[in-house]
């Protein structure tokens, strides 16, 4: 088994303008990008499939996580694992994960082995194999993964709760990894109908990042991938959408084994492809103004001055989703306080700041500090390769990306009250994990 990840890598800071993207289409509706970082001979290629758990069909939570395990499994050109070891003898890594709107592939190598990767990735594209045994193996090693992440970790049943109570309707609602008793009843033909449907070079974006010449990936590409033919049009995606809600929910997880209680708040909100203009923008700055940090808010107020916590924080799942998305409270209560009592503060510091708004200092504060994360974001040649790979799945586009710098800066006090406007009590879902004082 090569060394891969199945969870959700957290979102990087966004690309900053003055990088030279080059992007650009073969004919077999395959979409390429190319992201130059000349200081070492390293390339990371990436594959990103368009389709993610949203895509699992009903009663099959799992499936795009499941495939994802199964693509590991070799082809007749390369049987499982023959790729990972030439991998590793050449110094390079790969890895992989599922998000709810993509799966993504990929591998760091020095850039002379470039090609080696575009032809192990168009092989599996269309000849994957696995057989029944294989699955049912496969499918073991998952429900295990389950017990993990989720059975025996409170703190993943209690984020599961929350999600699917903030979305009852749309299917970004299941975890990731689906729940136990689906995917104990997944089967080759289920994973094989999947593979068919949307593992197509036109529902596929490559993504270059590192030493390597457009041009030169753009031939290389057209060569290697460009062989695999289309399959048609892509299958048309719908999603039921989430009922309003004028109801706050709270949901209480109590469980022998916690140690610290917690608290998970989850507000829907508008991802970036689906907000008004400006609305994402706010909503990533606010999230940084009321938990990104030492200065933030939520630390000054309720970790230091009224000590009612060990930690709040805050943050906007901006590159995450097609659909709506996610902006989280998240703490530990100190000693003596409740997940209760922080939910109360947490509120009545909300509710103030509805009505005294945010100081003209700590908003051109927070905006600095977002753009030079995203400047540092810059660094990792891994970090830019998925934010270009995850926005442009959710829907964002080249212009998005490149002018996000810009749009930052134009976030004011009004925008950061609109924003403010969108976490409103009702409607959203407080998640609470306690310990069992039977313990």
């Amino acid at each position: 088994m090569p060394p891969k990840s199945s969870h959700l890598p957290p979102p990087p800071a966004a690309a900053h303008t003055a990088i030279a993207v080059s992007a650009f289409g073969i004919e077999n509706g395959m979409q390429v990008v190319v992201i130059p970082d000349r200081r070492s001979p390293i390339v990371t290629h990436m594959i990103w499939y368009r389709n993610g758990s949203t895509d699992d069909p009903p009663g099959k939570s799992g499936l795009a996580h499941f495939l994802e395990h199964l693509m590991f499994k070799g082809t007749e050109r390369y049987p499982a694992g023959v790729f990972s070891e030439i991998l590793a003898s050449l110094g390079g890594k790969e890895n992989a994960f599922t998000g709810w709107d993509f799966t993504a592939y990929h591998q760091r190598i020095p850039n002379e082995y470039l090609a080696t990767c575009m032809a192990y990735e168009a092989d599996r594209m269309r000849n994957l194999v696995f057989e029944d045994a294989v699955v049912a193996t496969e499918r073991g090693v998952v429900l295990e993964e389950r017990s993990m992440v989720a059975d025996a970790n409170p703190a993943g049943l209690l984020g599961e709760a929350v999600a699917i109570a903030a979305s009852p309707a749309h299917p970004s609602g299941r975890p990731i990894i689906g729940w136990r008793h689906e995917i104990a009843g997944l089967t080759r033909a289920d994973a094989l109908a999947y593979y068919r449907r949307f593992y197509t070079p036109e529902n596929a974006l490559l993504v270059v990042a590192g030493d390597a010449e457009p041009e030169a990936v753009r031939d290389l590409a057209a060569e290697i991938y460009g062989a695999i033919p289309a399959s048609g049009a892509p299958s048309a995606r719908w999603h039921p959408a989430n009922p309003p809600s004028r109801a706050h929910r709270q949901i209480t997880l109590v469980e022998t084994t916690v140690g610290d209680p917690q608290l998970t708040r989850l507000h829907q909100v508008p991802s970036p492809a689906d907000a008004a203009p400006g609305q994402a923008e706010a909503l990533e700055v606010l999230a940084f103004l009321l938990g990104g940090g030492s200065t933030s808010i939520f630390h000054t107020q309720l970790v230091v001055a009224q000590a009612c916590a060990t930690r709040v924080e805050a943050s906007y799942w901006s590159a995450l989703f097609r659909g709506p998305s996610r902006f989280y409270i998240q703490g530990s209560p100190a000693f003596g306080t409740t997940p209760e009592d922080l939910d109360r503060a947490i509120d009545a510091l909300l509710d103030a700041l509805r009505v005294s708004g945010f100081e003209a200092s700590a908003i051109t504060r927070a905006k600095t500090q977002l753009v030079a994360s995203a400047l540092y974001a810059r660094d990792s040649q891994v970090s830019l390769a998925n934010w270009y790979g995850m926005a442009l799945c959710c829907g964002l586009t080249l212009e998005d990306l490149a002018t996000w710098q810009a749009r930052i800066e134009t976030v004011d006090a009004d925008a950061l009250q609109q924003a403010l406007a969108l976490l409103e009590w009702r409607g959203g879902v407080s998640g609470h994990l306690v310990r069992s004082r039977a313990a």
